[in-house]
C-alpha cells in the first residue's frame, strides 16, 4: 500500500462519488469552500496496486507556533468495517499529521449508531457501538453521545426516504403537513430556482433568521463562495420563494369576500335552521377577523415584493442535501417554507435521488416549546422523514500534551481574553 498526499480532483472526485456512503462534505469542492473559513484542504488517500481504496479530505486549522488540527468532514472515505484498512490508513495519518505538525484528527463518521422512532427510542435493527468501541481501541477519543449542537456537526438528521412512490412519500407526511400542502399555492407565492444573481435575496433571509434564533451568520461571500463552487459541477440548486404584495392583497380581498358571501348565504331565508348554521357562520366570522388582521397587516408592507424563504441545496451521489437556509420573519403566516420544502423533495423524487437529507436537528426527539429548537425540529419532523442517530464525533489525538492545552487552557485563554 502506498500512501498519496496530493489527489487531484478528477481521481478524488471519482473514488468518493463511487463510494458507499459519500457524502457532500467529503467532497473536493467542500474542500475549497472551506478556505473561505481559514482551512487548508488536504486530499489524502492510499493506494493498492495503483487503485485508491480509501481517501480523506483533511481540513488543517492553523493554530500558534506552527501547529494545526485536522479535521475530517463526516469522516474518510473508507470501510469503517474492514478493520485492516481503517489501522493501516490510521498509521499513515497519524505520521502524515505529525509531518504537518498537527496535534490531533477530529471525525464525525455519518454512519447510523442505531435505529431509533420519531420520539427517540431504540429499535431493532442497525446497532454500530461495536465501531465505536473499535474506533476507541484504535486510539480515538469519542467525544460522547451529545444532544446539542456543541460540535462542528449536528449528530442527529431527518432523511426522507424519497426512492419509493411519490403517493408513498406524501403519505408518510405528518398530518398538518399535508393540511397545509393539501391547498396547493393558495397566496399565489412565486417559487423559482434562483443564480449567483439572487445570493443577496437568499442572505436578507439568512439575516432575519440569524435574528430571530439568536446565531451568528457566515458572511456573504462564504454562501457566494459555496453556490458558485458547487454550482459549476451541477451540485447545487438555489431555490427561492417570493410574494408580490399587490397581487397579495388581492388575494386576500377575495378571501374576505368570499367567505362573507357564504355568510350571507347561511343567513339567507333558506336556512330555516338558525340553529344548525350559527356554529359555522362563527367559525367564517372568526375566519374574516384573521383574514382582516392579516390584511391590515400586509397594507403596511412597502416593499412590491418580499423574498419569504430560500434555500440552498447540494446534490451529491443519491441524496439532496437541504444545507442553508432562512425564512423572513414577515408573512410567516404564508407557510412558504413548507411549499419550499414540498417542492425539493418532489423534484428529488422526479429526478431519480434516494434521500433527501434535512442536514441536522437536535437529540432532544420532543422539545419544549421554549427550547430554541422546538420550530425547526418540528418543522423537519413534520416531514415524515428518519429520525437518524449517528455515532458521534472522534479525536485521534496525535500529541497528547498540546492536545491537553488546546482543550483545556485554549479556551480558558479566549474566555479571558474576551
Amino acid at each position: 500500500m502506498k500512501f498519496i498526499e496530493n489527489l487531484k480532483k478528477e481521481e478524488y472526485e471519482e473514488f468518493v462519488q463511487n463510494s458507499l456512503n459519500g457524502h457532500f462534505m467529503q467532497s473536493y469542492d467542500f474542500g475549497q469552500i472551506r478556505k473561505e473559513k481559514n482551512f487548508i484542504p488536504h486530499y489524502v488517500g492510499i493506494k493498492e496496486k495503483n487503485k485508491l481504496v480509501c481517501a480523506a479530505l483533511l481540513l488543517e486549522k492553523k493554530l500558534i507556533l506552527g501547529y494545526s488540527y485536522f479535521y475530517s468532514p463526516r469522516g474518510y472515505v473508507i470501510d469503517f468495517f474492514n478493520q485492516k484498512l481503517l489501522e493501516e490508513f490510521t498509521k499513515y495519518l497519524k505520521e502524515y499529521a505529525k509531518k504537518k505538525k498537527a496535534i490531533f484528527i477530529k471525525i464525525d463518521p455519518a454512519i447510523k449508531l442505531h435505529n431509533i422512532d420519531s420520539d427517540g427510542n431504540v429499535l431493532k435493527g442497525d446497532d454500530n457501538h461495536k465501531l465505536v468501541d473499535n474506533l476507541i481501541s484504535l486510539g480515538y477519543k469519542h467525544l460522547g453521545y451529545n444532544l446539542g449542537f456543541e460540535h462542528e456537526q449536528p449528530r442527529f438528521t431527518f432523511r426522507i426516504d424519497v426512492d419509493k412512490d411519490w403517493e408513498q412519500v406524501y403519505s408518510s407526511m405528518h398530518p398538518t403537513t399535508k393540511k397545509i400542502l393539501n391547498k396547493k399555492n393558495q397566496y399565489n407565492l412565486d417559487i423559482y430556482k434562483g443564480t449567483e444573481d439572487d445570493i443577496e435575496k437568499f442572505y436578507l433571509t439568512m439575516i432575519e433568521t440569524a435574528k430571530r434564533e439568536k446565531i451568528i451568520q457566515s458572511p456573504i461571500t462564504y454562501y457566494q463562495n459555496f453556490y458558485h463552487l458547487f454550482h459549476q459541477d451541477n451540485l447545487s440548486d438555489l431555490y427561492i420563494v417570493k410574494v408580490n404584495i399587490k397581487n397579495l392583497i388581492e388575494t386576500f380581498e377575495e378571501k374576505i369576500k368570499s367567505v362573507s358571501n357564504e355568510i350571507d348565504t347561511l343567513n339567507s331565508d333558506k336556512y330555516q335552521n338558525k340553529n344548525k348554521s350559527q356554529n359555522k357562520i362563527n367559525d367564517l366570522n372568526n375566519q374574516i377577523n384573521k383574514l382582516n388582521k392579516d390584511l391590515e397587516q400586509i397594507k403596511q408592507i412597502k416593499e412590491k415584493e418580499v423574498i419569504l424563504s430560500s434555500i440552498i441545496t447540494v446534490k451529491y451521489k443519491d441524496t439532496v442535501w437541504t444545507v442553508h437556509g432562512g425564512n423572513n420573519s414577515l408573512l410567516m403566516n404564508l407557510n412558504a417554507n413548507y411549499l419550499l420544502y414540498y417542492t425539493i423533495i418532489k423534484e428529488a423524487h422526479d429526478n431519480g435521488f434516494k434521500i433527501v437529507d434535512c442536514f441536522g436537528t437536535c437529540g432532544i426527539a420532543n422539545p419544549d416549546k421554549s427550547n430554541p429548537i422546538y420550530g425547526i425540529h418540528s418543522f423537519k419532523k413534520k416531514l415524515g422523514g428518519e429520525y437518524i442517530e449517528f455515532i458521534g464525533e472522534f479525536d485521534f489525538v496525535v500529541n497528547k500534551f498540546l492536545y491537553f492545552a488546546y482543550k483545556k487552557l485554549i479556551p480558558i485563554y479566549r474566555k479571558i481574553k474576551s
